[in-house]
């Protein structure tokens, strides 16, 4: 199946770059492209990706703005894409409100080609790119600028989870991918997907991103702790 991908850059020379080599494989289908959040919110809702890239900064509305109302539509829009976010810098203010506003991850807009071909399949199967050592020190660092873990329906939602998917959950915001958390728990690497299918349903949660920033605010995982 074919991946529609959009890509929202105030850099003419990026978006076309991008487009360039997205276009260049053969399951990947670049449907749009945008100079600042607004226009991307449009095209986004008329050329139906199942991708957007969205650059953090950007003129008329930011990324940030942008990926919120992409990804909470008014009545009557039903389509949904994945919002991957792209950045500069390897520290970003944007990083943590982005996760929190929906977007399923956040790649460095100087990664390697490769990377950014990798991401965008990632990302449409409908997994989070969470998995790489920036992503975890960065998920870290934001949570920790954030209030004291929140004690209300937050905290005990947690409550319907099993012991076993609590603690998927807790490897999950750390950053590990399904196979290091089979080998974490000595799981067949299916089971561990079964186990995330299961703690997303009962938590409501979309998709890895959102479980990561549901584990920092409902304290189940202190920033800068480690197993």
């Amino acid at each position: 199946m074919t991946i529609r991908v959009i890509i929202v850059d105030d850099q003419a020379m990026v978006r076309a770059g991008f487009a360039a080599l997205l276009a260049a494989q053969p399951d990947i289908d670049v449907v749009g492209e945008a100079p600042d959040g607004r226009q991307g919110v449009e095209v986004a809702r008329s050329a139906h990706p199942d991708v957007v890239l969205m650059d953090v900064r950007m003129p008329e509305l930011d990324g940030l703005a942008a990926a919120r109302e992409i990804l909470h539509p008014p009545a009557g829009v039903t389509h949904l894409p994945k919002v991957l976010m792209l950045t500069t810098f390897d520290v970003d203010d944007y990083v943590y409100e982005a996760l929190r506003a929906g977007a399923s991850g956040f790649l460095l807009k100087d990664a390697p080609p490769a990377d950014l071909i990798a991401a965008v399949r990632v990302v449409a199967a409908g997994e989070a790119l969470l998995a790489p050592s920036v992503t975890r020190r960065l998920i870290a660092d934001f949570a920790a600028s954030r209030p004291a873990p929140r004690r209300d329906s937050t905290a005990l939602r947690l409550n319907g989870l099993t012991p076993r998917e609590t603690e998927v959950l807790e490897l999950i915001a750390r950053g590990l991918s399904n196979q290091e958390i089979a080998d974490s728990l000595v799981l067949a690497e299916q089971t561990v997907k079964t186990h995330i299918g299961r703690v997303l349903a009962k938590l409501d949660l979309r998709d890895r991103a959102q479980a990561v920033v549901f584990a920092y605010e409902s304290g189940l995982v202190t920033p800068g702790d480690s197993r």
